[in-house]
């Protein structure tokens, strides 16, 4: 735990008490801060209760003497309205912030030179700090990961020399930390998305570049260069004076780190050199991988990890559960869970990925379906349908893809696994990839994924990928 001690004799109210919020409430309390916990949910208010926090309705208490309202990154700060303790706090001339904000301000306080990764983009941001956290650890770094990615930041150990932190943030916890002040800041990319909680597209990108822009003097500021967006932030960080490092897996730079043909290249001067290698690096196969892989290796870079450590880490980076992992192998047949692709667009990541698919899709469906992955369809040998959506992509594929309505996932499992093994090809894909949300049949994308991953490694003759 980190204690927060720059609240130290002070008041402070901690809105939202899930797994961030409870942490703050621990990491406040240790720090010397009297806290006044509070939930919209009488659970999570019971909780804070018995775990030994005094708990109020904010509505009807004085913000007198509240130093800060620490609000859960889950609780609207400004779309589609400000949330009602947002309201109060701002009336009272109380400042609101978050949990990694709080960090910050321990990080200023106690180890300013400490190592801290701070990752962002709308998509690539759990691979890419995954992949950065096994990089420093092959490095040799004490190596603490959290934020977004399911560790809250204050349930880490404190921030000191030689220990770094590899910490994910959302758009949500970037707005809440108005002191954000990475060693390393990266922005992979920003396309549409949370435009609910952010209003526009602008304000959401803007939100975004915060991270970049505001990396500590000496620091390194890392932006994907692939999307437009990107492309101006990187341009106005140059302006104003920032060490940025571009990064493209579309197009050649004439400065900065790109891929072509599955090397990490690093160009500067004139010069260019080869960084790394992705070659028959399953973790990190496809187009969205090798973005997240010359990003982790430009922080590596900026951290001063050489080449062969680089590569070594690349290498073995086992990657993340769900996401593109590989689960298990029966002759030439393969076995993919990306359980996490539950839209078209992160759909398309994988399907752009390998060539001779049985791909099982299906759940509760969303907006748009998959008529946007028509062009990958000649990349499907069958399709197995299931849950909701079944009825719908049936007609999406129609005579295009061969296709069953298979339902429930086991039989899919089961059908997908016979079919490629019986079609002879040289590297058949099973892939759970379902473009579709979970909730028809699974609580969420693990349990759906967890399914998958037993279902296979149930079958006959299946064994581990090494």
């Amino acid at each position: 735990m980190i204690p927060v001690t720059s609240f130290a004799g002070k008041t402070v109210a901690v809105f939202g008490l899930g797994g961030s919020g409870l942490a703050s409430c621990h990491a406040l309390q240790a720090g010397g801060a009297e806290v006044i916990a509070a939930d919209d949910n009488a659970e999570n208010v019971a909780k804070a209760a018995q775990a030994g926090f005094i708990t109020a309705d904010l509505r009807s208490v004085s913000w007198a003497n509240f130093a800060a309202l620490v609000l859960a990154p889950g609780v609207p700060l400004t779309h589609p309205v400000p949330h009602w303790s947002v309201l109060k706090a701002r009336e009272a001339g109380v400042e609101v912030i978050g949990d990694i904000e709080l960090f910050c301000r321990e990080r200023r306080r106690h180890a300013p030179n400490a190592p801290f990764v701070a990752i962002t983009g709308t998509n690539g941001k759990s691979t890419t700090t995954a992949l950065i956290a096994h990089l420093t650890k092959v490095a040799g770094y004490d190596t603490q990961m959290g934020g977004n990615i399911g560790t809250a930041i204050l349930s880490l150990e404190p921030p000191r020399m030689g220990r770094v932190h590899v910490i994910e943030m959302s758009s949500y916890q970037i707005d809440l930390t108005p002191s954000l002040d990475p060693s390393v800041g990266i922005l992979l990319n920003v396309s549409e998305d949370h435009i609910d909680r952010h209003g526009t597209i602008e304000r959401y990108a803007a939100v975004k570049e915060r991270l970049v822009a505001n990396v500590q003097g000496g620091g390194t500021s890392i932006v994907g260069v692939d999307d437009g967006y990107c492309r101006d932030i990187a341009d106005r960080l140059d302006r104003a004076g920032k060490n940025v490092v571009r990064i493209s897996v579309k197009n050649p730079l004439a400065s900065g780190i790109h891929v072509e043909h599955g090397t990490i290249v690093r160009t500067a001067g004139g010069a260019r050199s080869k960084v790394a290698t992705l070659g028959g690096i399953g973790s990190l196969r496809g187009l969205h991988n090798a973005q997240n892989a010359a990003c982790a290796a430009a922080a590596a870079l900026a951290m001063g990890i050489g080449l062969d450590v680089l590569q070594n880490g690349l290498r073995s980076f086992p990657g993340l559960a769900h996401r593109m992992e590989q689960v298990g192998r029966r002759g030439n047949v393969l076995f993919v869970n990306d359980s996490k692709g539950t839209n078209a667009d992160a759909t398309a990541h994988a399907l752009s990925s390998f060539a001779d698919i049985f791909w099982i899709a299906g759940g509760k469906p969303k907006a748009g379906g998959i008529t946007g992955l028509t062009g990958f369809f000649p990349r499907i040998r069958k399709a197995y349908l299931i849950g909701e959506a079944a009825r719908e992509f049936s007609g999406t594929l129609g005579a295009q893809v061969a296709h069953e309505i298979s339902q429930t996932l086991d039989v899919a499992v089961e059908h997908a696994a016979r079919d490629a093994e019986a079609s002879g090809l040289a590297d058949a894909v099973v892939l759970l990839s379902p473009a579709c949300a979970s909730f028809d049949q699974y609580r969420n994308f693990e349990i759906r994924g967890t399914k998958f991953r037993e279902l296979v490694q149930g079958l006959p003759g299946v064994k581990p990928v090494v």
